[in-house]
């Protein structure tokens, strides 16, 4: 399950409004379920409107064959799930999508692709497709793997409002889910985005046998 801190900061936090401390974290991991409901509630309506939610639709353009061996991913090539390897959708039929999307109440499209990072003639490709999905009035977002230098600037530029890019668990746990990229390699990208202006959507995923510590320091 995917999940992101979006909350305001309680007391115990750090004083950077960005930073959480992992014993803040423990804190509301014990508040009563109700307690932390209605926490979660005075944030929401701080921020967004109190009984409105966003749809967003997801796509995978690219599927299957990657070369990264995440543990919690059917797309790993190495693990033969019989998912198979797909070339990368053709920007029309991306197109396509992302008008039956919007047809039926998305407000945002996001595009997807199995890969370590993309190579500059897939990045391109991917690019046109943003263009003519933000032609459409909808928001654009793309999660393409780790990013080099300049790659988040021509997503920028070809109308990307949202790059997600998941840490996956606590720095302690990471060696045991991924072994081809370092926690570190992912707040590389997570910096070229924002340094480019691009939204950042990050979460991460519980479940996959680490420690609530892990979890609150995943938050934290």
């Amino acid at each position: 399950m995917n999940t992101v801190a979006t909350k305001s900061p309680p007391a115990e936090q750090n004083d950077s409004a960005s930073q959480w401390s992992v014993s803040a974290v423990m804190e509301l991991f014990e508040l009563p379920f109700n307690d932390l409901v209605y926490r979660a509630q005075q944030t929401h309506r701080a921020n967004f409107k109190a009984n409105t939610v966003q749809l967003s639709t997801l796509l995978s353009v690219k599927t299957g064959g990657c070369p990264e061996d995440c543990g919690y991913c059917p797309q790993a090539a190495r693990y033969h799930t019989g998912v198979e390897n797909e070339a990368l959708m053709s920007v029309d039929d991306v197109v396509a999508a992302a008008r039956a999307a919007k047809e039926t109440g998305a407000t945002r499209f996001c595009m997807g692709a199995a890969w370590r990072g993309p190579k500059q003639r897939d990045l391109e490709k991917v690019a046109a497709m943003i263009t003519a999905v933000k032609s459409l009035g909808l928001e654009t977002c793309a999660t393409l793997g780790m990013l080099k230098e300049g790659q988040a600037e021509q997503l920028k530029t070809a109308g990307l409002d949202y790059y997600n890019h998941n840490i996956d668990t606590g720095s302690e746990h990471y060696g045991q889910i991924v072994s081809t990229r370092n926690q570190s390699d992912r707040f590389e990208t997570l910096d070229r985005v924002r340094q480019a202006g691009v939204s950042v959507c990050c979460g991460g995923i519980v479940g996959m046998g680490e420690a609530r510590e892990s979890r609150a320091e995943l938050i934290s």
